[in-house]
C-alpha cells in the first residue's frame, strides 16, 4: 500500500477553531486510521520513542495516520488549557477522519502521557467511529496522577517543569505572531533546561518565570484539595461511557503506575459494554515516565527489561488488528496481562489484576523505639508486635529528605528509578523498619498500602513510605513510594487539621510493585515527611501551602507508634505459587 503525506492539514471544529495535523493516508482504496494527539508538536513524531510504534510500522501494517496538535499548541489555533478540550476535539477529529475518502470509517488512538489522557477524553464521549485506545502512561484523575498525588502533595518538581515547558511554546507561538518577547521565551527555555531554581522559590506562587505567565499555574495552585475545580477533569465517573476496549501501558517508575493500574481495574468493572470490560489489557514493564530500556546507573533488569523485547509495537499492532482492522484472532494466545517480575528479571503472563491468589499479608513496625537511619533498632515481621513502643523524628521543611529517584519525571528531577537509597537512609529523620535477611524468597506483586499510627507537634505535616529492597552487600533498591498530606488523612477533598500530639491512623498509597526479594536480601520500610522536590514540602502551619514564606515554616517532632494498641504496618500482597513461573 502506497501512502501519500499531507503537511499541515486543517481540521474543523464544532466552535470553528481549527486544528492542524499531518495525515498519512493510501493513495488507493480506504483504510483504518490511528489517530495521536499531542501537545508538544506534530513533527516531533520521529523522536516519539518505543512506547508509540513508529510512523514506518503503522503504515506497513496498513493503517492511515494522523498527528495533531492539541488545542493552541504547535500549529492549531485556540488558547492552550491542559484538557479543558480535548474530549470535544477528539470527538470531532474522530468524525472528521471518518468523513474522509480515504477512511475506512475505523479508528484507533495511540499515544503517551498527554497523549494517552486525551485518548480518554475522546473515548468518553463514545464517538462511533472510535474503536480502540492505547494509552501509555496515562491517568483518568488528573488530580492524583500527575499534579498532585494519591496523598494531596503537590507534585512540584513535575508542575514546574511542565508547565515552563508549555509555557515556552506558548511564548515562542506568541513572538511569531508578533507579541510577547524574547526575553520571555528565554526565561521559559531556561527554566526547562535547569528547573531546580523553580524548585527553591518560597512562596511557591511567587516562581517569577511562572506566575508572571498566568495560565493555568496559577489555577492548579488555587486548588490544593480534589474539589469542584479537579472534579471536572477526572474522568472515572465518565467510564461507562467508554465503550471501546483499551491497551493500557505502565512502568513501574512511571508517575503513572497506580493510576494505569486503577483505571484497568476500573475500566474492568465499569466500562460500558460487557465487551469493553472484558477487553481491557495490560502491560507493565521496568520503565520510567521516558524510558523504556530497563537500565539504570544502580540497577539494570537485564536484556529482557526492554519494550522491544517485549515486542510492545508488536503487541499494539496486534491489538489494533483485532480492535480496529476488527481480525478476530489477532490476539489469540496472548495474555490479557503481562508484568515484569523486578528480582527475578522476567515477564509474567497473568489474566488479572490485582492477582486473584494474591494473600494480603501485614509486616508490622516495632523496635526499641530508635528506628532513625538505617543503622537504628526498626523491625518489620509478619508477626504482630505485642510491645507498645514509638519512634520519633523531626521533619524540619527547610532541610527536607531530598528525592531519589522513585516514579517520578527524570527531566524534571534529574533522577528516577531505582536508585540506592544509602545517601538518604542515613539521615536522622528517616525511620527504617526492616526484616531479618530472607533465607526463602518473598514475592510481592500487587499493590501496597502502609497504615501508620502517627502523632505530631503539629496542626499539619506530611507522612512518606517507601518500600525498598536490601542486597546483601547493603545497596538498598527502592520499589514504591507514597505521602500523605495529614489534613486530607479522611479525603482528598476536605481537609481537617490535626489536634496536636493527638494519635491518629492513617493509609499512605504506594501504587504497586512486582518484586521477588530474594533469599538474603531484606524487606524495608522507610519513613519520614517530606521527598523534595517530587513533592512541595509541608509548612507545618496548616495555612495555604503554596503562599508561605521560609520564615512562616516551622518545624514539627512527629512520631510513629507501634504495639499492640498502634497496629503500624505495610500490607503486602504475597504470591506464594513459586518464583519459576
Amino acid at each position: 500500500m502506497t501512502h501519500l503525506y499531507e503537511i499541515d492539514v486543517k481540521i474543523p471544529m464544532r466552535d470553528a477553531v481549527s486544528l492542524t495535523a499531518n495525515v498519512w493516508h493510501p493513495t488507493e482504496g480506504r483504510a483504518p486510521t490511528l489517530l495521536i494527539r499531542i501537545p508538544y508538536g506534530k513533527d516531533m513524531e520521529v523522536a516519539m520513542g518505543d512506547t508509540i510504534p513508529n510512523l514506518t510500522t503503522l503504515l506497513e501494517a496498513g493503517y492511515a495516520v494522523v498527528i495533531q496538535d492539541c488545542r493552541g499548541t504547535g500549529r492549531s489555533d485556540g488558547e492552550f488549557f491542559p484538557h479543558a478540550a480535548e474530549r470535544a476535539d477528539g470527538e470531532d477529529t474522530i468524525a472528521w477522519i471518518a468523513e474522509q475518502p480515504w477512511s475506512d470509517g475505523t479508528v484507533g488512538m495511540t499515544g503517551t502521557s498527554y497523549m494517552g489522557m486525551v485518548q480518554w477524553e475522546a473515548a468518553g464521549a463514545n464517538p462511533p467511529a472510535l474503536k480502540a485506545i492505547a494509552p501509555c502512561f496515562a491517568t483518568l484523575d488528573k488530580y492524583r496522577t500527575p499534579w498532585y498525588s494519591t496523598g494531596g502533595a503537590l507534585s512540584l518538581g513535575l508542575v514546574h517543569w511542565w508547565s515552563a515547558m508549555m509555557y515556552a511554546g506558548d511564548a515562542k507561538r506568541s513572538l511569531a505572531q508578533g507579541t510577547g518577547t524574547v526575553e520571555q521565551l528565554m526565561g521559559l527555555g531556561a527554566a526547562v533546561l535547569y528547573p531546580e531554581p523553580m524548585n527553591e522559590v518560597l512562596p511557591i506562587g511567587d516562581v517569577p518565570i511562572l506566575a508572571g505567565y498566568g495560565k493555568w499555574w496559577n489555577d492548579f495552585l488555587a486548588h490544593p484539595a480534589h474539589d469542584e475545580f479537579w472534579q471536572a477533569f477526572d474522568l472515572r465517573p465518565a467510564l461507562p461511557d467508554v465503550t471501546v476496549p483499551a491497551l493500557h501501558i505502565g512502568g513501574w517508575y512511571d508517575i503513572a503506575i497506580g493510576a494505569a493500574l486503577r483505571d484497568f481495574a476500573a475500566a474492568r468493572r465499569n466500562a460500558g459494554t460487557e465487551e469493553a470490560r472484558a477487553e481491557q489489557r495490560l502491560v507493565i514493564g521496568p520503565w520510567d515516565h521516558t524510558s523504556t530500556a530497563g537500565t539504570y546507573p544502580d540497577r539494570s533488569f537485564g536484556p529482557m527489561a526492554t519494550a522491544r523485547a517485549v515486542r510492545l509495537t508488536n503487541l499494539q499492532i496486534k491489538f489494533f488488528d483485532r480492535w480496529v482492522r476488527g481480525d478476530t484472532t489477532a490476539l489469540d494466545g496472548i495474555a490479557p496481562v503481562q508484568i515484569f517480575v523486578m528480582g527475578i528479571d522476567r515477564w509474567r503472563d497473568e489474566q488479572a489484576w490485582p492477582l486473584p491468589d494474591t494473600r494480603w499479608t501485614d509486616f508490622h513496625l516495632g523496635g526499641g523505639g530508635h528506628a532513625n537511619t538505617a543503622d537504628g533498632d526498626g523491625t518489620l515481621s509478619a508477626e504482630a508486635e505485642s510491645s507498645p513502643g514509638h519512634d520519633t523524628y523531626l521533619y524540619d521543611p527547610r532541610r527536607p529528605v531530598p528525592t531519589t529517584g522513585g516514579a517520578c519525571l527524570p527531566t524534571a528531577m534529574g533522577v528516577s528509578g531505582p536508585v540506592d537509597q544509602r545517601s538518604v537512609a542515613g539521615r536522622d529523620d528517616v525511620l527504617c523498619y526492616a526484616t531479618p535477611v530472607l533465607e526463602q524468597p518473598v514475592e510481592v506483586i500487587g499493590p501496597i498500602s502502609v497504615t501508620l499510627f502517627v502523632s505530631s507537634s503539629a496542626v499539619d505535616t506530611d507522612f512518606t513510605a517507601k518500600l525498598v529492597d536490601v542486597l546483601p552487600d547493603g545497596k538498598a533498591i527502592n520499589l514504591c513510594d507514597g505521602i500523605l498530606r495529614a489534613r486530607y488523612r479522611d479525603s482528598l477533598e476536605h481537609e481537617v487539621l490535626l489536634e496536636p500530639e493527638k494519635i491518629y491512623e492513617i493509609t499512605i498509597d504506594l501504587a504497586a510493585t512486582a518484586n521477588v526479594f530474594l533469599p538474603g536480601h531484606r524487606i524495608r520500610l522507610d519513613i519520614s515527611s517530606s521527598n523534595f522536590p517530587r513533592y512541595d514540602r509541608n509548612t507545618n502551619t496548616g495555612g495555604v501551602i503554596a503562599r508561605e514564606t521560609e520564615e512562616q515554616m516551622i518545624p514539627a517532632i512527629n512520631r510513629i507508634h507501634h504495639g499492640p494498641d498502634h497496629p503500624s504496618r505495610i500490607v503486602l500482597p504475597i504470591i506464594d505459587r513459586g518464583t519459576s513461573r
